[in-house]
């Protein structure tokens, strides 16, 4: 027991420092703060929840004392918190008879909750900034106005258009980023934890992720919330669609890997579409509608050659 106590805060003290990186202004010091998630999604997948809450809140109280109270809720609300909660879903299970397997929590879901946790932090990190949306915005353009002014090839009209959609896009992009950078060092934890063979749950087959119809419904919801609100609310719907058209995108990807099993040139394929989705951005569009598309009509259903031939269900099959 004390041993797993030692564990957990010597992941708070690591999680904290690589957050104390950006203090240093270092080139390297971004890279390494995307990475403060880790040490605590590793102590969560490979020994407990609780290891996992100790390790957040170690690092989140070592935060506040040397770095002041904003670093600390933004720890909190970007990354130990977010960590936790995934860590915690990702080992939820349960049995439908005392001697069953086991029924793991859908990893599809994870990702929604991956979505709804970079949603949540970026709008938790607002009043931080300004008291009202309009300050924030006000706030941004301040920032890029001073980013943007020392470029003397850019004229005045042209740079106000381009501030302007820097506000705009910003929050959602960060939101994004969030997201896809808990559920990237997710991913890694896990890989840490099974390779020290303390992985708690089987290695889930990733091409058979999956999200509930209704997502759907919630993306279209959020889209129209988007357009028509204001204020907060409206600022909280682009945000949380954003984060769900990365998910759906994620469910693209996953039917890519499914339909092409098998095929020739599949690595080929693959590597395609992830090296052109991650250098342009934009093909994650498509794959969102893939994705979509997937969850409304099953097109994986139609390629039975995707499933593993004999083997047992995946984790996350639902």
């Amino acid at each position: 027991m004390i041993q797993n106590w030692l564990i957990a805060f010597g992941a708070g003290a690591a999680s904290a420092l690589l957050v104390a990186t950006v203090a240093t202004g270092n080139a390297i010091a971004l890279p390494l703060f995307y990475l403060a998630p880790l040490p605590i999604l590793i102590v969560g997948l490979g020994w407990t929840h609780v290891a996992a809450l100790t390790a957040a809140s170690s690092a989140a109280v070592a935060i506040g004392v040397f770095f002041g109270l904003d670093l600390l809720l933004a720890y909190v609300a970007g990354v130990g918190l977010p960590a936790y909660v995934l860590s915690y879903l990702a080992l939820m299970a349960r049995q439908s008879q005392p001697d069953g397997p086991f029924e793991w929590f859908p990893i599809g879901r994870v990702v929604l909750a991956a979505a709804i946790l970079g949603c949540l932090a970026v709008a938790a990190l607002i009043p931080l900034v300004a008291g009202s949306v309009e300050g924030y915005q006000a706030a941004l353009r301040t920032l890029f106005q001073a980013m943007l002014e020392e470029n003397p090839g850019a004229g005045g009209a042209e740079m106000e258009r381009l501030i302007d959609l820097l506000v705009v896009v910003m929050p959602p992009a960060a939101a994004v980023v969030t997201m896809v950078t808990q559920l990237g060092n997710l991913w890694l934890g896990a890989h840490a934890a099974r390779l020290s063979g303390r992985l708690m749950r089987p290695w889930p087959d990733l091409a058979t992720i999956s999200v509930p119809r209704a997502s759907t419904a919630l993306l279209a919801g959020t889209l129209i919330a988007a357009s028509l609100a204001g204020g907060f609310v409206g600022l909280l719907a682009e945000l949380l669609s954003a984060t769900l058209i990365m998910a759906f995108g994620f469910i693209g990807l996953a039917t890519i890997h499914w339909i092409t099993r098998g095929a020739a040139g599949r690595s080929l394929v693959i590597a395609t579409v992830w090296i052109a989705a991650l250098a342009l951005g934009w093909p994650f569009a498509a794959l969102a509608l893939l994705g979509l598309v997937e969850t409304l009509f099953g097109l994986r259903g139609r390629f039975r050659r995707g499933g593993p031939k004999g083997g047992p269900p995946a984790a996350n099959d639902g």
